[in-house]
């Protein structure tokens, strides 16, 4: 049980990446589209370019969405609306008045205009209960039909606009009065109806909703057929008319066929086996090229996470609405990837991740053209991603770049440029202009993986930082030294096409554990007195090793980044203090070698192996007394040589061809140093 445990606890690494396929995989296929695809593309008004098409199996021809929407309008807007009427409301409100009306209008007035009174009253309430009064006021068109129901039975129909509110009864009295010369009644006539009146109709809405829906249920969403094996369109005919109407149906019938059957599962199936296999041909890559970036899985987990990312953002648009595709700003995936490891892998991402996308939009292989150059132009073209001009310029060429792609498709499907969408241009300047975004992207990145990118190490290269400024106070002769190195390095990594900033920044703290103990290390010692001299060899050695654990633990105290880090741990890899060790030899023959040997690890980057040889070479210059060219040849060249002989640089991504090229630059850089001058014979 404890072998098992052992052994999972080994491949724990590998156990996650295969964890993080599975999970990557299941949620991109769940971010597709789960139906069928139509497998041929087409526009409406282009020519059809695939071969001549006929129809797989019967359907019906769909209407036009927009044709559907005219005659739901239409069937909405002359539907009837439905009331309930109570009969027995008007002969109250009769009653009511007769009765209030003697009490109101007593023996004070004449008979005549009493009557005349009496005979204006029934007049307004026969044109108010007519039809009826309202009980709530409806926000419809006055020529909307009104069908009035009594106990569920029509009674009558009008116009919405013959039906009154309470608010209309005050002007028919009004109107009724001055029409009668009864104008000095109006206060209490007034008075008389609002006490009486009632409102007798009531708005049916579960009637009218059902009529409604009766009559949108008998609309048609067909218009005829097509049988199996007909003729759909020939090669090279333009889309349109009825024929891009039987084309959408077609499509629309695969996806519901797909969508509704148990077919569905083998879509999800399919799609499972596609994404898998190109994720997986993503990790094979990393474990065959990049292998320091496929035992991190941090990075492999930022990678996947990228990927993901830009698949969700292409999804939500196509879901959109597909024409506004070109918005997504995809460059984004190659500039990131670039900016944190290198630019083969961000294309070899980027190209996987644009064949992931081509399954899914429309017009895919011109979509994966279109992307795949942009991201060979990105790649190209964005260098040093830390000066925000070369951005700019990087961005403004992406965008031309789509630009003629796209114009160049164009020509080719429709032969002229008298239709062309001009909007799609405007697409791929917002692209550009979202592509900026990366920078504070990249920032974002820094702080939530960890990782280290160009931008973050040119603030590091400040020597104006607090870091450098204690270390240029403390140990200034260290800080002298580390200059020089970092010149150097930075130098040789140009020469070879290392990344020359992350060389320098390394060298720059490379040595910031000689702090701790300052005046132990030569380049410190300004008063001429050697503390070492008081100490035993073994004391002194342990004292010089320290300097790399020091190191470490003032850089994790300042929070710089791991990256930065390992040019600390490895700068002297696992050669040895070789000064202290022969002084031990000849005081004790019994010497213990890993007293006097760094603990490593030894350099496992192009980087890395970089500083250790320029710091070596710089630090062991100091020594030669007179130096000329020669000297300086073959001082480098012993000291390089002895380092490779110890198997220093088995672990770095470094060829004997970059180790001669390396060589060199430091040659002529320390012959620069000197100033060496051609002896011109007299």
């Amino acid at each position: 049980m404890k072998d098992q445990v052992n052994q999972l606890y080994k491949k724990h690494s590998l156990i996650y990446k295969v964890l993080l396929l599975i999970f990557t995989t299941f949620l991109i296929v769940y971010l597709f589209p789960k139906s069928g695809r139509f497998k041929y593309n087409f526009e409406k008004g282009k020519l059809w370019q695939s071969e001549n098409l006929y129809a797989p199996f019967n359907f019906a021809i769909q209407k036009p969405k927009s044709e559907i929407d005219k005659e739901i309008k239409r069937i909405t807007k002359n539907a009837n609306q439905y009331f309930n009427l109570d009969s027995q409301i008007k002969k109250e409100v009769q009653k009511e008045f007769d009765k209030q009306f003697i009490v109101v209008f007593k023996d004070s007035i004449s008979s005549k205009e009493k009557i005349k009174l009496k005979k204006t009253g029934n007049y307004i309430l026969s044109d108010l209960y007519k039809y009826g009064i309202l009980s709530e006021k409806l926000e419809l068109p006055k020529l909307t039909n009104a069908v009035l129901l009594e106990n569920r039975v029509k009674k009558d129909k009008t116009l919405y606009s013959n039906l009154f509110n309470l608010s209309d009864v005050k002007p028919v009295i009004k109107e009724a009065l001055e029409k009668n010369k009864l104008e000095k009644y109006s206060q209490k006539f007034t008075a008389l109806f609002f006490d009486i009146i009632k409102p007798n109709i009531e708005y049916n809405n579960e009637i009218t909703d059902k009529v409604l829906n009766e009559a949108l249920n008998t609309i048609s969403y067909a218009r005829g057929s097509i049988e199996k094996e007909a003729l759909i369109i020939s090669r090279g005919e333009i889309v349109e008319g009825d024929k891009f109407l039987i084309l959408k149906s077609l499509e629309s019938e695969y996806k519901s066929k797909d969508w509704n059957n148990s077919s569905y599962y083998l879509i999800v199936f399919a799609y499972t086996l596609l994404v898998a296999l190109a994720l997986l041909m993503l990790l094979l890559f990393l474990r065959k090229y990049r292998i320091e970036v496929f035992t991190n899985n941090t990075k492999v987990t930022f990678i996947f996470f990228n990927i993901v990312l830009m698949v969700l953002l292409t999804v939500l648009v196509v879901n959109y609405n597909s024409q506004y595709i070109y918005i997504v700003p995809l460059a984004i995936l190659p500039l990131v990837l670039k900016a944190f490891f290198d630019a083969r892998l961000g294309l070899f991402t980027h190209v996987i991740t644009v064949l992931l996308l081509g399954s899914i939009v429309p017009n895919s292989y011109e979509y994966m053209f279109l992307q795949i150059i942009a991201g060979i132009v990105t790649i190209l073209t964005v260098s040093e991603l830390y000066k925000r001009a070369n951005l700019f310029i990087s961005v403004g060429q992406i965008t031309l770049i789509y630009i003629i792609t796209y114009f160049a498709f164009f020509v080719i499907h429709e032969t002229t440029v008298e239709t062309l969408k001009w909007e799609t241009f405007g697409l791929f300047i917002l692209s550009g202009f979202a592509t900026l975004f990366v920078q504070p992207l990249i920032y974002a990145y820094e702080k939530m993986f960890g990782l280290v990118s160009d931008v973050s190490l040119l603030e590091l290269s400040d020597t104006n930082s607090k870091l450098l400024k204690r270390l240029s106070n403390e140990a200034p002769g260290t800080f002298h030294h580390s200059l020089n190195v970092a010149n150097l390095a930075e130098a040789a990594s140009n020469e070879i096409g290392a990344n020359a900033m992350l060389a320098r920044v390394g060298a720059l703290y490379h040595d910031i554990g000689k702090m701790k103990n300052p005046t132990f290390f030569t380049e410190n010692q300004s008063t001429g007195i050697n503390p070492h001299n008081d100490l035993q060899p073994k004391q002194s050695s342990k004292i010089i090793i320290d300097h790399v654990i020091n190191g470490i633990e003032i850089a994790k105290k300042n929070r710089l980044p791991d990256r930065v880090i390992d040019f600390i741990r490895t700068h002297h890899g696992t050669s040895m203090v070789y000064y202290f060790y022969k002084k031990e030899q000849e005081e004790n023959e019994d010497v213990n070698i890993n007293d006097f040997t760094y603990n490593g690890p030894k350099p496992f980057s192009k980087e890395t192996a970089i500083l250790m040889m320029c710091d070596s070479v710089e630090a062991a210059s100091k020594s030669l007394k007179e130096p000329t060219s020669i000297k300086i040849d073959a001082f480098v060249e012993n000291i390089i040589s002895k380092q490779m002989e110890q198997g220093q640089f088995l672990n770095a991504d470094i060829t004997f061809k970059e180790i001669q090229s390396i060589k060199k630059v430091l040659k002529r850089k320390l012959a620069n140093i000197y100033h060496l001058r051609i002896e011109y014979p007299e």
